[in-house]
């Protein structure tokens, strides 16, 4: 008989959690296991990346981005009908008003956050009983799975700093000691969790992202990449445009290239609701022609592959999916001197590492453009990087089927 998985995502738009839960799910095939999928906003791009033996709970679905005009008008009136869904407005207000009073004292508002209760609360419930339940990212997937799900066993995975990214335990009102086992998807991820969870250590465990190295070979020779003809060196950065990845130190290191006069043009592939606030940064330091937000793409890999260097500059980060892919294509790596990126990226062997100030960022680009020998060995290190852990799924399988 087939074991019942439902698997819980939040949105389905292009980013880092998203895209390792579509290299996951093909790995439940039938008839062995039979699995579901829900979305809470009912919202993203990669909808149509849903392998055809997985089962879409949701009645209505957008494939608007989240990040988009339309998508955040599309976000909204979703928000409105959970919160009178129940009478969840009122329900919830306290919890909402304690909350907001906590993140204004703190000097971090973060609305989504804030919402993602109200959005668990008024999504639709389904009566089917799982085998297996899996929230597969932090906030409303979490409170929904914990809250109002049947299932034998539970899973949650969290993909980022939970305490760095705004989270606590009176905002997710302890849910995941509701959860048989946690999967946070590296150590630096799994000990920030503990921190604040110290209980569960026992329920937790690695489970590290799904990465498909040889479709993304392959996607790296489909046409594609950069249309225009420029001779310098190319720096890539692909990320999500948020203040967790620290696109305006990236701005000023890219001045400072070019008062240093370093033939060289930095370009970013993604979106995020910091897009304006960067276009302003761009034009005051005079780099229109400099930094080059292309937008988000469908297929990334070319652009990998052409660049002569991948930058991932950030303030905090659970396990960077963009840092794997550049390793699978064998790109020369600067990383932010953060603890999660030190454990994807060993200084002067498969990459560098700086800090994340222009002057250090903007030294080692320098370095590396310099020294193309360098930058070469170092990304055939990267390629050789162990960074797929197919013996991670048992992790998940032996909680509805026992192997010995």
């Amino acid at each position: 008989m087939s074991k019942n998985i439902l698997f819980v995502i939040n949105t389905l738009s292009r980013a880092g959690a998203e895209t390792a839960l579509l290299e996951l799910l093909p790995l439940f095939r039938e008839p062995e296991y039979d699995v579901d999928l829900y979305v809470i906003l009912g919202q993203g791009e990669l909808v149509g990346l849903v392998p055809e033996q997985v089962h879409l709970l949701n009645k209505k679905f957008s494939d608007l981005s989240v990040l988009s005009g339309k998508g955040r008008l599309c976000m909204f009136g979703t928000v409105c009908r959970a919160m009178l869904r129940r009478g969840n407005l009122f329900r919830r207000f306290p919890y909402l008003v304690a909350n907001a009073l906590r993140m204004l004292k703190k000097g971090r508002f973060q609305s989504d956050k804030l919402l993602w209760r109200v959005l668990a609360d008024g999504a639709p419930r389904f009566s089917k009983e799982y085998d297996l339940a899996v929230a597969y990212i932090e906030g409303g997937s979490a409170f929904y799975v914990a809250d109002y799900v049947k299932a034998k066993k539970k899973a949650a995975f969290v993909h980022v700093d939970y305490q760095m990214a705004g989270y606590d335990r009176k905002l997710d009102q302890d849910c995941y000691l509701k959860f048989d086992r946690i999967f946070p998807i590296s150590e630096e991820t799994k000990k920030s969790f503990l921190e604040l969870y110290p209980e569960c250590e026992g329920k937790t465990a690695v489970f590290h992202n799904v990465i498909n190295q040889d479709s993304i070979r392959e996607k790296a020779k489909m046409p594609g990449g950069f249309t225009d003809d420029y001779d310098g060196a190319r720096i890539l950065t692909v990320a999500r445009l948020t203040k967790q990845k620290a696109f305006p130190t990236a701005i000023e290191t890219m001045k400072r290239l070019k008062d240093a006069g370093v033939k060289a043009r930095w370009y970013v592939l993604g979106e995020g609701d910091e897009r304006k606030h960067l276009e302003r940064l761009i034009r005051e330091e005079g780099l229109t022609q400099d930094f080059i937000l292309l937008g988000a793409t469908g297929n990334p890999y070319p652009y990998y592959k052409q660049a002569d260097l991948y930058v991932h500059a950030t303030a905090y980060e659970g396990k960077s999916i963009a840092i794997q892919e550049a390793q699978t294509l064998a790109c020369p790596i600067l990383v932010s001197d953060i603890i999660s990126n030190r454990q994807q990226v060993q200084h002067e062997v498969d990459g560098m590492v700086a800090a994340l100030t222009p002057e250090a960022m903007a030294s080692a680009i320098q370095e590396l453009i310099a020294d193309p020998d360098k930058a070469r060995r170092l990304g055939e290190n990267a390629a050789k990087r162990k960074i797929s852990y197919e013996d991670d799924l048992e992790i998940l399988i032996n909680l509805i089927d026992p192997r010995e």
